[in-house]
């Protein structure tokens, strides 16, 4: 074995453990639990739930639900990416921190703002339409955030040598710029579908009882206390997300293509319709972010007898079902997201530089175990989140590691949440780098340690940001684990939202609004903070 294949070896050592004792471990401790409830096995609930035409037919629509919420979110989403990548225009930075916000706000919440929106713009629920549309404005994000800075890095010499060649626009477009986004809208789809396919709250609001993904189905089947299916189901999901992770990891590497830095994107002064389509692009961004956040702001202001401030002004109370103060889980929710997302970021950092070394030894296979270790690292995607909270509090809940009671466990959950898109968002710019800088660099003398600190580092200073933005993002509004292993005393803002929307009242139900509102606002806070830091998106 050669010295680098030895060290791609051991950087992908502690991600490989990270994972499979959080997450692998865990959920078969789980599974353990329903196939052997007597000490001895099990497979009935095999069995039944492979001959329940039912469940084939949640399988079913969980698969191709999936695939139409990513193509509509592509088609919303991409000139959007376009519009940040190629054009600076006021407003710009506001916008860039706006994107993250429906990301990281809980789905509940979500849902809650569309099936009760102002007027006409509330949209049925137990409808697909209501689904495929949530679905969209949770999604925005990915593709532009991933894609448009993919987008912003391409040197505009491609595209002006093949118009020089007497290349069209849409020739230029076709064969030059597609083929260079592809690897970057490919990642972006991926996590798209993924999330799509185990979508948990949007179903559980919107869907009704008509409607579910394997998700909702595994909840329902926990309330039923038919643990038997529910693991089956949690196992067949991770599966089906395993294959569909192999075959799009082997996709981004056949496309991968080689990148060179390039200067800043110019400003719209060039000609009126490049002007009015990026005026067009930016009204129709607002009209899909803005709708539903405005709802949910108004809710938090409008009471049964029209405009109050009681909402808001209880905020810094602990009272009914809450056993702290909406302003002491802000400062829990902050401070566990950032534990979150410096544990995310540094497994997720080793576990690219561990494919990379890997993929570039030229005595080791370039596809077969690169490929299998980044779909492992894609495993919390497809594995249930509720099924994640419960298999730790398994795990770790006896001696000698008893950590039920410690707040551990959520911050270690919201990591394991945020790592994929980590991965996703690093490993494609990665992979970007011209070899020939870093063999250049080598030849005058510099140290590996050099090469990654004054080669890599720039080139991926972007993308560092935009992973450990999503990372935060993701953390900070995780909802499904933390729901099962946060401590009651320590909640964090969506776990106070979901117990203000469980009670009955306009007084709960419009304080929810404003902790969600809160929510929003520290986000773009932060958001606005990092972009400004790392000098990323300026207006």
């Amino acid at each position: 074995m050669t010295r680098r294949r030895w060290a791609g070896v051991a950087l992908v050592a502690l991600p490989s453990l990270f994972v499979g004792a959080l997450l692998v471990w865990p959920l078969a401790v789980v599974v353990d639990r329903a196939l052997r409830p007597g000490g001895s096995l099990d497979l009935t609930p095999v069995t039944t739930a492979a001959s329940d035409p039912s469940l084939w037919g949640v399988v079913w629509f969980t698969t191709w639900q999936a695939a139409i919420s990513t193509v509509l979110t592509l088609a919303v989403a991409l000139p959007a990416a376009w519009l940040f990548a190629r054009n600076r225009f006021r407003g710009r930075g506001v916008l860039w921190a706006l994107l993250v916000v429906p990301f990281v706000l809980p789905t509940v919440v979500v849902a809650a703002a569309f099936s009760s929106g102002p007027g006409s713009f509330a949209v049925p629920r137990g409808t697909l339409w209501a689904v495929l549309v949530a679905h969209t404005f949770l999604n925005y994000a990915v593709v532009v955030r991933i894609v448009g800075v993919a987008w912003a890095d391409l040197a505009d010499r491609y595209a002006d040598a093949a118009a020089v060649l007497g290349a069209g626009t849409w020739q230029v477009a076709r064969r030059i710029t597609a083929p260079l986004l592809a690897p970057s809208v490919l990642a972006a789809s991926s996590v798209v579908y993924l999330f799509s396919f185990t979508s948990f709250g949007v179903v559980l609001v919107l869907g009704g009882a008509r409607l579910r993904t394997i998700e909702v189905e595994i909840y329902e089947r926990v309330r039923q206390l038919d643990l038997g299916t529910a693991a089956v189901l949690a196992v067949a999901q991770m599966l089906l997300v395993v294959t569909l992770l192999w075959v799009a990891g082997r996709w981004a590497q056949r496309w991968s293509v080689t990148l060179r830095p390039t200067a800043p994107a110019p400003r719209v002064t060039d000609r009126w319709g490049r002007r009015l389509g990026a005026g067009l692009v930016a009204l129709s961004m607002m009209v899909i972010l803005g709708i539903p956040l405005v709802t949910l702001v108004a809710r938090s202001v409008w009471g049964p007898q029209g405009w109050t401030w009681s909402y808001w002004s209880a905020l810094d109370d602990r009272r009914g079902v809450l056993q702290a103060a909406p302003l002491e889980a802000l400062v829990n929710s902050l401070v566990v997201a950032v534990v979150a997302t410096a544990i995310a970021m540094v497994v997720g950092g080793l576990a690219v530089a561990g494919i990379m070394s890997l993929e570039r030894d030229p005595h080791g296979s370039r596809l077969a175990r690169p490929a299998a270790f980044d779909a492992l690292l894609m495993l919390p995607l497809g594995a249930s989140a509720v099924t994640v909270g419960l298999g730790l509090l398994l795990a770790f809940g006896r001696p000698p590691l008893d950590l039920r009671s410690s707040i551990v466990l959520v911050p270690v959950a919201q990591a394991l949440v945020a790592l994929p898109f980590v991965v996703r968002v690093l490993l494609p710019a990665a992979r970007s780098i011209d070899a020939s800088m870093r063999e250049s660099a080598a030849v005058l003398g510099a140290t590996p340690i050099s090469v990654v600190r004054h080669v890599d580092v720039p080139l991926l200073a972007r993308p560092i940001a935009v992973a450990g933005g999503f990372a935060f993002a993701i953390a900070l509004g995780e909802f499904g684990a933390t729901l099962v292993v946060a401590r009651p005393n320590l909640p964090t803002l969506p776990l106070t939202v979901a117990r203000l929307l469980g009670q009955p009242g306009a007084l709960n139900r419009g304080q929810a609004m404003a902790v969600a509102t809160l929510l929003m606002v520290v986000t773009v806070g932060v958001v606005l903070a990092v972009d400004q830091l790392r000098g990323g998106v300026r207006d």
